[in-house]
């Protein structure tokens, strides 16, 4: 099960959205033009349905096999959006928007699901129903839970959904992938500490918020090394601090803000109930007062095992043994892949970017030689789930 001669044929093609893509980026649910394009090029494509404005921005097609759709529904799904970064590749095809890039491969990921349908479209080698998925505000927005929130699973009747993410420093033609947790839940939380301002010659006629916050940040790191089983993962990072203006004055107040990974709902619970109860017990010590803003962002992203087994063994068919690590260690980033996986079984696997610079950098940028891996792997999934009839 190699590379398909076909998807191979489409490769240029498939770069050349791509590029177009990344050189149009738009950002959270702004992706109109991106959506458009998904959108006529899918009605090109000759699929069956094509639904825009799910999810404000996103676009849903359908191709049904050769026995009119019967029987099971496949969801795959790509995102669509950008990252508001100042590119820095110097590339001929770099963004033409100044802030705005995509520096996650979300432009790879759409032209390859595209490459895909067209490719399910043309030979409907399938019994049943593939629903193509492409998402808008995937970095911070929640667009998963939009597309949900308005009736994808229910509208089209999804039985299991596959997603797909490439991976810097991965070799092309490599594959990862884990069963249960493999992403982190991502929350964030804000501390405004209130003390007593005045001379900073005088600070024993103060409540000094710059040392309480100090005191916070130190004590929220024992969430990790005392709070936490240590076979459990969890990552508490202070990522602000923000107290006065000028070298002579205490201020009255600083604000901390930082975010928590978890892997667990039991550890996820367990570290915000300790970060509330750190903070409000060291600024009582202290004679200040503290509030704390608790928002709690994407939720783990669990992989189900049969259908991670599936996928593992569709990635072995294209990239051959020993190029698919199936226990590969989580990551503590998040993904909003993970509403999906919630409301029907399914597989989030990692494909090799090659050696590009990280994820999120302003230099990165998706590997072309990963289309006809990526494309395949799609193609390979739908034709083995939905195997038509002889």
């Amino acid at each position: 099960m190699p590379i398909v001669n076909r998807i191979a044929d489409l490769a240029d093609e498939i770069a050349a959205w791509r590029r177009d893509f990344h050189e149009n980026p738009e950002i959270l649910y702004e992706t109109v033009r991106t959506a458009g394009r998904v959108a006529e090029l899918l009605r090109s494509f000759g699929l069956d349905e094509v639904t825009t404005g799910i999810g404000r921005t996103g676009v849903v097609g359908v191709i049904r096999g050769r026995n009119g759709g019967a029987g099971k529904t496949i969801g795959l799904r790509a995102d669509m959006d950008a990252l508001p970064i100042e590119e820095a590749t110097g590339l001929p095809y770099a963004s033409k928007t100044p802030g705005k890039m995509h520096a996650c491969g979300h432009d790879g990921h759409t032209s390859m699901l595209l490459g895909a349908a067209k490719y399910l479209a043309e030979t409907r080698n399938f019994d049943g129903t593939v629903v193509v998925i492409f998402q808008p505000a995937e970095e911070g927005g929640a667009g998963a839970k939009a597309m949900i929130d308005d009736g994808l699973m229910i509208r089209w009747p999804i039985d299991e959904v596959y997603g797909m993410h490439n991976m810097p420093g991965l070799p092309v033609g490599e594959f990862a992938i884990r069963s249960g947790p493999i992403m982190a839940a991502t929350d964030e939380f804000g501390i405004t500490v209130t003390g007593r301002g005045g001379h900073a010659a005088k600070p024993h006629e103060t409540i000094d918020p710059v040392v309480i916050g100090a005191q916070i940040v130190s004590a929220l790191q024992t969430i990790a090394s005392r709070s936490a089983d240590p076979l459990d993962s969890v990552v508490v990072s202070v990522t602000v601090f923000r107290a006065g203006e000028a070298f002579n004055v205490i201020p009255q107040t600083a604000q901390l803000r930082g975010t928590i990974r978890t892997l667990t709902p039991a550890m996820r619970d367990l570290a915000e109930t300790r970060l509330r109860t750190l903070v409000a017990s060291i600024a009582e010590g202290f004679g200040a007062s503290a509030e704390v803003s608790f928002r709690r962002g994407y939720p783990v992203t669990v992989n189900h095992e049969d259908q991670t087994d599936f996928a593992a063994s569709i990635a072995e068919g294209i990239s051959g043994p020993g190029k698919v690590n199936r226990k590969v260690s989580p990551m503590m980033g998040g993904e909003d892949f993970s509403y999906m996986l919630e409301q029907r079984p399914g597989a989030f696997i990692f494909a090799g970017n090659g050696n590009s610079a990280g994820l999120h950098h302003p230099r990165y940028d998706f590997n072309d030689d990963l289309i006809p891996v990526g494309c395949s792997y799609w193609v390979k999934l739908v034709e083995t789930a939905l195997p038509a009839a002889a």
